[in-house]
């Protein structure tokens, strides 16, 4: 079994999709205004992944931690899962659950 090690990284971003100024806590990994995030770790917080894709929020689920956004990379296809956030727009989390998961 592969542990995915964790780095805790505060950075604040521009978000690439709608230019919203993103406030990081260390925790944060995707936009919380339009849900959309980049495709920069290889682990979660190591950015060490090449790949810099765009990261599509497409669905999402309920897991035994709670709500989670999935992610597609618009670049290479990966499939991620995200927790989310107090911030997250509520509207479009509402119409990501309508959509079937992917994983």
């Amino acid at each position: 079994m592969i542990v995915k090690r964790f780095t805790r990284k505060k950075e604040d971003f521009i978000c690439n999709n709608c230019g919203y100024k993103v406030t990081g806590t260390g925790y944060t990994n995707h936009c919380p205004k339009c849900l959309w995030s980049l495709h920069v770790d290889i682990n979660p917080g190591d950015r060490r992944e090449k790949c810099k894709g765009m990261m599509e929020p497409v669905s999402v689920v309920n897991t035994p931690n709670g709500m989670k956004i999935i992610h597609k990379c618009t670049k290479c296809g990966y499939i991620s899962k995200n927790t989310i956030s107090a911030e997250d727009t509520r509207e479009l989390v509402a119409v990501l659950s309508t959509n079937p998961a992917i994983i």
